[in-house]
């Protein structure tokens, strides 16, 4: 059975207040309006009413009128009252012609260039509309430090001040992925708005939501507070979302239930989620001031560790390893070591090199041994550690850095990837990564095929937040099942007692999937250590120019 995990609920415990306003976001609406309301009439049809639809990003697109005019003339209508952020370019400018706000539609309201609007329940919502300008007099689709300014004046002079429910704006804010997990393809050193960055450090909202980047971001919730300095104050949760009708299918709305933070308990708002990190735009406890770019902070260089296989695999890479702020060279870190034989360390004698296919800083990728297909494989830490739980921070790191490029190969290839882990009767860590050809089967039947084989052999799986650290789930030592779709969904099951060792093999294997039933256990699927030299030396072949380790 699937159990949805509260992504929602910023308080834990809202349903326990009389206030709870349920609201959906949405990113760019782009103006496929029938799809997005068409979408919200049956969320609302499964889920119940929900009392208001916040749109950031592009409201309205370059597409022809026509289906604006059935809104705009009454025919059609907002099944629920929708507020809007306004023009990001000067194309669409004309559809805002009044700069405090209007209503453009019956249930659809323009709120304005910026400002803070009340709802009857004491829900404050800040909204910035536009993209970033330093330059005065700015035009009508941007905003400028004058304007970043002018809201935190208003809001942040109070000595009574703790911060806002929700902040709304078209850019992402500059640096929001520092300390956090990964944002996907956008850097975003690079991409968004410092101004936004400094708008969401003085204003300290609970949520922030975002668009323009086209793609589904949920950050780790970082705190508003430095620890040991500070008293503890709320945290904040950011939200990129994708825009409406993606082919991709990324997410471009989001549910969540919300109290007024001035109607909560001051022990449960100011209550830290367990995967909270620190606040990213803070550099040493100072603030940047306002149109100034917010500094990163100081990244240490990695140190590297070399393992000469063989003349092809032992590429040697350069690596100072000192830290910036010290003239000594750092000591590279061994990682750790292994009780006793194992036959995925590295470094053990154990370990069938020839199957190896990459090796990176801390991790290496390898073929799977009887793999379910030719490019199946595996990714393992170099070092000595039981499950993703127990993973240092550069170790998780560089998980990601190889997940994010086998997704990145096998979609060139006309496939999807699904990753899972199960942590229960092994010793080291393997994170299966396995290949389904997009003719197969849609994403959507992959979940559906783990949810239906869980129900039939009675494991209890829950949907966890796609951003979300399973960390904050699993304690070092808990055994569990773990999967990863391609879209970022997630689902996991804590194992109390016995669980099928080839569940997810089953799975993948089946005739919903990929079809080959006979190859659910491993060990019916080996074959000759020359044909896995023949599949490694064509695989590394293949991903040479996804290679990342080449870089350094």
């Amino acid at each position: 059975m699937i159990i949805p995990y509260d992504n929602c609920c910023d308080g834990r415990n809202a349903g326990s207040y009389g206030n709870t306003r349920n609201c959906l976001a949405c990113g760019d609406v782009d103006g496929k309006f029938d799809i997005l309301f068409n979408r919200v009439r049956a969320i609302q049809k499964k889920s119940g009413n929900f009392d208001l639809l916040l749109c950031v990003g592009n409201f309205f697109g370059s597409t022809p009128d026509a289906e604006w005019e059935e809104y705009k003339t009454g025919i059609k209508k907002a099944p629920i009252q929708t507020y809007v952020l306004g023009a990001n370019n000067q194309e669409t400018v004309k559809y805002f012609q009044d700069a405090d706000g209007c209503e453009l539609a019956e249930n659809i309201t323009y709120l304005g260039r910026k400002g803070i609007f009340t709802g009857s329940s004491g829900l404050q919502i800040v909204y910035l509309s536009g993209t970033e300008s330093l330059n005065e007099p700015v035009p009508g689709y941007n905003f400028s430090p004058k304007d970043v300014s002018s809201l935190r004046t208003m809001l942040c002079t109070t000595s009574q001040f703790k911060g806002v429910d929700i902040l709304l704006t078209s850019p992402w804010p500059k640096y929001v992925g520092n300390f956090g997990n990964s944002s996907g393809e956008v850097d975003t050193k690079k991409c968004g708005s410092a101004l936004v960055s400094s708008l969401a450090m003085g204003l300290k909202p609970r949520y922030h939501f975002a668009a323009l980047e086209k793609t589904y971001y949920e950050r780790l919730p970082y705190r508003n507070h430095v620890v040991l300095q500070e008293n503890a104050q709320h945290a904040t949760r950011f939200i990129a979302l994708a825009n409406v009708g993606n082919p991709e299918k990324k997410k471009y709305l989001y549910a969540f239930s919300i109290v007024p933070m001035k109607l909560m308990d001051a022990a449960e708002l100011v209550k830290q989620p367990p995967d909270v990190t620190e606040n990213p735009y803070r550099k040493s406890g100072q603030e940047a001031s306002i149109g100034k770019q917010i500094p990163a902070p100081v990244e240490e260089s990695a140190c590297q560790f070399f393992f000469d296989l063989n003349e092809k695999q032992g590429r040697k890479r350069s690596s100072t390893g000192r830290d910036s702020k010290s003239p000594h060279p750092k000591q590279p870190r061994k990682p750790p070591q292994p009780p006793g034989p194992c036959w995925f360390c590295l470094a053990s004698p154990e370990v069938e090199k020839h199957l190896v296919v990459n090796i990176g800083t801390h991790c290496y990728l390898a073929l799977a041994k009887g793999g379910l297909s030719d490019d199946h494989v595996l990714i393992l830490p170099i070092g000595h550690y039981q499950s993703v739980v127990e993973l240092s921070a550069e170790v998780v790191e560089e998980v990601e850095k190889y997940k994010a490029t086998l997704r990145r190969f096998f979609k060139s290839r006309g496939k999807r990837c699904v990753v899972f882990e199960r942590n229960y009767k092994s010793h080291h860590l393997q994170l299966q990564v396995i290949p389904v050809p997009v003719s197969c089967c849609a994403t959507d039947d992959i979940k559906d095929a783990f949810i239906t084989q869980a129900q039939e052999q009675q494991i209890e799986l829950l949907e966890i937040p796609e951003h979300s650290d399973i960390k904050q789930i699993a304690q070092p030592g808990a055994a569990y099942f773990y999967v990863e779709l391609d879209t970022g969904e997630k689902l996991f099951h804590r194992i109390k007692k016995n669980f099928p060792l080839q569940f997810g093999r089953e799975v993948l294997a089946s005739e919903a999937i990929l079809n080959i039933p006979g190859k659910s256990d491993w060990r019916q699927c080996q074959i000759s250590k020359e044909d896995e030299e023949t599949l490694a030396r064509r695989f590394q072949k293949d991903f040479e120019p996804y290679d990342f380790t080449l870089d350094d």
